[in-house]
């Protein structure tokens, strides 16, 4: 039987609305037996990295990514916290190779399984993916992160040929847009035990 709280994290209607994890991926938290607060978090960062790749895509239709990556990867980063429960509450970052390792067991493609061990280290050599992923990691909860904002404008300015500064514009904005949403995911995520 499937947890009630963990189902209700996952895809309960909520207001104001956040989007359901995929199936895929919510099949596999409930065969991790994964906690219901982990499920609320990975759907609040799914439900912004939502709004992250539409606004990528209907600003910068030339600038190539892969949308369902970006996704998939904001709705696993964090399992590796199924095994390391005492960091959904606190530091640690053992979940993320053991979140990597996880998905690998459970016939996950290396290249989604990434996320698990990237979302925390923007600053090695990433992907234009893996900077999303971890961009929506943090502004859920309305964090700005000035050297990962920095590295997604870089890329934008790159693939557009405009002034980082114009890219910096844009970006603050829909940053500041997504971050008003930030109390009600944080009250959201909260309302599910650690």
């Amino acid at each position: 039987m499937t947890n009630v709280a963990l189902s209700r994290a996952m895809s309960c209607i909520v207001d104001p609305p956040l989007r359901a994890l995929p199936e895929r991926v919510a099949e596999l938290l409930i065969e991790l037996g994964s906690p219901p607060r982990l499920a609320a978090h990975l759907r609040a960062v799914h439900d912004v990295a939502h709004q992250l790749v539409d606004w990528m895509e209907e600003r910068y239709a030339a600038v190539l990514f892969d949308r369902e990556a970006v996704l998939f990867g904001a709705a696993t980063h964090d399992i590796g916290k199924s095994v390391h429960v005492a960091e959904l509450s606190g530091p640690g970052s053992a979940h993320e190779q053991a979140g990597r390792a996880l998905l690998l067991a459970h016939g996950v493609s290396p290249e989604l399984a990434r996320f698990a061990a990237t979302h925390a280290s923007w600053t090695a050599s990433v992907g234009s993916e893996d900077l999303l992923v971890s961009l929506a990691d943090k502004i859920w909860k309305n964090k700005r992160v000035s050297d990962l904002e920095d590295l997604v404008v870089a890329r934008l300015a790159a693939a557009t040929g405009r002034p980082a500064w114009e890219e910096f514009i844009a970006l603050d904005e829909l940053l500041s847009r997504i971050g008003e949403g930030a109390d009600d995911r944080l009250a959201f995520q909260s309302s599910f035990q650690p």
